[in-house]
């Protein structure tokens, strides 16, 4: 008998998303808990050896830290999202790793109060994503026609832009047509947007109002 999965997770976390991403392209059923960071429960504090979400739980079992999960569902569960080629296997997990720096990026970003540091993050994002343009090909996703787990790791990132747009035009996407095209198909992806609650940009939103950043200056 198939044992029975539980995403533990967080509303906003972008780790959450890639793990749901990858299940949902998997057609696996899961059942979803979100936990509170700010307060959290006893019972997952016990389970949870970092404090960090996601958590996957596998019957009896639990795995943490997001590529270690998705790395699980990918040896256990069809279709292959990574490619077979191990070489080219191992190139999508470098860029896995270039997508998880972003987010480091994209956290500062959202919280800092000192504008040359956020200066500083949008032309470094900018220069990483110019980056990607170089790797792109034709689409619509990274490895052309098959979605992979490396899109499943920049859903997330680009979602964050989707809340930025309306607050200042940071200029991260300006003359990257591929990238562009790319953030596009993802975004109409079942599986992508399915992975955040319906309200995830007014819960953003709020997160940025809360912490009173660079960013936030544009809410007003």
């Amino acid at each position: 008998m198939t044992q029975a999965l539980t995403l533990v997770s967080f509303d906003l976390c972008p780790y959450v998303q890639r793990a749901a991403i990858v299940l949902r392209e998997k057609g696996v059923p899961f059942e979803r808990i979100d936990v509170d960071l700010a307060a959290k429960p006893d019972w997952f504090e016990a389970i949870s050896p970092l404090g960090k979400v996601p958590l996957l739980k596998v019957g009896d079992d639990v795995l943490f830290e997001s590529a270690v999960i998705v790395e699980y569902l990918e040896e256990v569960r069809v279709p292959a999202l990574h490619p077979a080629d191990p070489l080219v296997k191992a190139r999508h997990r470098a860029w896995m790793e270039f997508g998880s720096s972003i987010l480091a990026d994209i956290w500062v970003i959202e919280t800092t109060k000192d504008r040359p540091i956020f200066d500083q993050k949008v032309a470094l994002l900018m220069e990483k994503f110019a980056r990607i343009e170089a790797q792109l090909g034709a689409g619509p996703f990274f490895a052309g026609g098959h979605f992979s787990v490396v899109d499943a790791v920049f859903a997330p990132v680009f979602r964050y832009f989707d809340v930025f747009d309306q607050i200042a035009d940071l200029g991260v996407f300006d003359r990257l047509p591929k990238v562009q095209a790319w953030r596009k198909a993802l975004a109409e992806r079942p599986s992508v947007r399915r992975a955040v609650v319906p309200d995830y940009g007014e819960r953003l939103r709020a997160f940025l109002k809360k912490h009173d950043g660079v960013i936030a200056q544009g809410l007003a």
